[in-house]
C-alpha cells in the first residue's frame, strides 16, 4: 500500500503581502489555475487514492485544506497542536499510516512546490517507491542543480553506488549539507556529486518508526504516548503535552543525517520550492527588460523588476532590482537581495501590534 502525507503547517512568511497567517502560500495561486496543495494532491493521486492521502496542518488550516480538496476525507486531516518541524510532523503522520499497514509506503512532500514536469516527476516517484520497498531504505529525492544555490541545503551521492530502478538511476547518499556560501556552491555543481534537497521522502512506515526509536529517543516516546492515546477523548490533550516536550527539529537534522541506509534519486522535472518573491523570476517569462510583471502594470525604464498587483495601476520609472506586491491592504517595495528578509518586516509589525500579519 502506498500512502501520501502533505506537510502543509507553514505560514509563508516570504511571501508577505500575498501570503498571510490566515492564508499562507500553500493555499495560493501562485503558479498555474490550482493553489499549490492542490497541484501537490494532484500529483500524488496519480500514484496512490485521495483516501490514502494524509495532510498535516494545524487547526487553523483545518477548514481551508477541506474547502480547498474536498475529497479529501475529514479524518485524513491530522492535526498538530503547535508546529515542531518536520521530525515530529511526520512521527505522527507515521503512526497514522502504521494503522493502514506496517509496510505501507510513505511518500513525504511539501505542500507549496511547483514541479512543472509531472511526467518525469511520477517516473521518478515510483522508482524512489520501488527502492523504499526494497527493504527498510530511507529514499529522498535529489534535484539537479542548475546553478550554484546559496538557498537549499545539498545531498553529496556516490555515483559508484548507481542501481537504475525504471530507468532512474538510484545512488547511496553519502553526506546531507547545510546551505552553503556560494564559491562553495560553485565548488558542488561543478563536482557532479551534489543534488539540491528537495524535502521529499520515500520509505516504509516501519523504516522511519524504527530509525526514529534509533535515532530520536525522545519522540520515539512521545510517539508511543500518542499511539495508546488513539480512538480516546483525551487524544488531544496527550497530543499537546506530548508535543510541549518536544524539541523544534527537522527530519534531516534527526534523522536523515544519522542514518546510513539512506539513498538518493535525481530528478531533474523543474521543481522549485517558491522560497521568497524572487523564486517568481523562475517560474514566469521575462519581458525585454528582464521584468516579471503581473496585473496593471506601466514600467517605464524599468529592469530586472518583480512587479505583481491586481486592478490598480502601479506605474513604474526608472527602478532596477526591486521587487513590487500590492494587494488590496498592503504594498511591499524591496530591493531583490533583501527578498529573503520580507520576515524582518513582519517582525515589525508584531511589534507595533499592527494588522496585516
Amino acid at each position: 500500500m502506498i500512502t501520501g502525507v502533505i506537510m502543509a503547517g507553514g505560514k509563508g512568511e516570504r511571501f508577505w503581502p500575498k501570503s498571510r497567517i490566515k492564508m499562507p502560500k500553500q493555499f495560493l495561486k501562485l503558479y498555474g489555475d490550482r493553489t499549490m496543495i492542490q497541484q501537490t494532491v494532484d500529483r500524488l493521486k496519480k500514484v496512490m487514492p485521495i483516501k490514502n492521502i494524509f495532510v498535516v496542518t494545524n487547526i487553523d488550516y483545518a477548514e481551508i485544506i477541506s474547502d480547498q480538496i474536498p475529497d479529501l476525507p475529514t479524518g485524513n486531516i491530522l492535526i498538530e497542536p503547535m508546529g515542531k518541524n518536520t521530525a515530529a510532523c511526520i512521527g505522527l503522520a507515521a503512526l497514522h499510516t502504521q494503522r493502514l499497514g506496517e509496510d505501507s509506503i510513505m511518500v513525504v512532500v511539501p505542500s507549496d512546490h511547483v514541479i512543472k514536469d509531472e511526467e518525469t516527476y511520477i517516473s521518478v516517484l515510483k522508482s524512489a517507491i520501488e527502492k523504499a520497498k526494497a527493504g527498510d531504505n530511507l529514499v529522498t529525492i535529489g534535484i539537479k542543480p542548475s546553478h550554484p544555490e546559496t538557498g537549499y541545503g545539498y545531498i553529496k551521492f556516490r555515483k559508484l553506488t548507481k542501481e537504475i530502478i525504471n530507468k532512474n538511476p538510484v545512488h547511496k547518499v553519502e553526506q546531507f549539507v547545510e546551505k552553503p556560501d556560494y564559491d562553495t556552491a560553485v565548488r558542488y555543481v561543478e563536482s557532479g556529486n551534489y543534488l539540491w534537497n528537495s524535502g521529499m521522502f520515500i520509505w516504509k512506515t516501519s523504516a522511519i518508526l524504527n530509525a526514529i526509536y534509533r535515532y530520536m529517543p525522545e519522540l520515539n516516546k512521545a510517539l508511543n504516548t500518542i499511539r495508546e492515546y488513539f480512538d480516546t477523548d483525551k487524544i488531544e490533550q496527550v497530543l499537546y503535552e506530548e508535543y510541549s516536550k518536544l524539541e523544534s527539529i527537522s527530519i534531516d537534522y534527526g534523522v536523515m543525517e544519522k542514518a546510513q541506509n539512506v539513498y538518493v534519486v535525481p530528478g531533474d522535472f523543474g521543481w522549485d520550492d517558491v522560497g521568497s518573491w524572487t523564486s517568481i523570476e523562475r517560474l514566469y517569462e521575462k519581458d525585454e527588460n528582464g521584468n516579471v510583471i503581473r496585473g496593471n502594470v506601466v514600467s517605464v525604464d524599468t529592469k530586472k523588476c518583480i512587479i505583481t498587483g491586481s486592478e490598480k495601476l502601479i506605474a513604474t520609472l526608472g527602478i532596477e532590482d526591486v521587487i513590487i506586491v500590492d494587494t488590496e491592504d498592503a504594498l511591499l517595495i524591496c530591493s531583490k537581495d533583501k527578498a529573503q528578509d520580507v520576515k524582518e518586516v513582519l517582525k515589525e509589525l508584531k511589534k507595533r501590534k499592527a494588522e496585516y500579519l
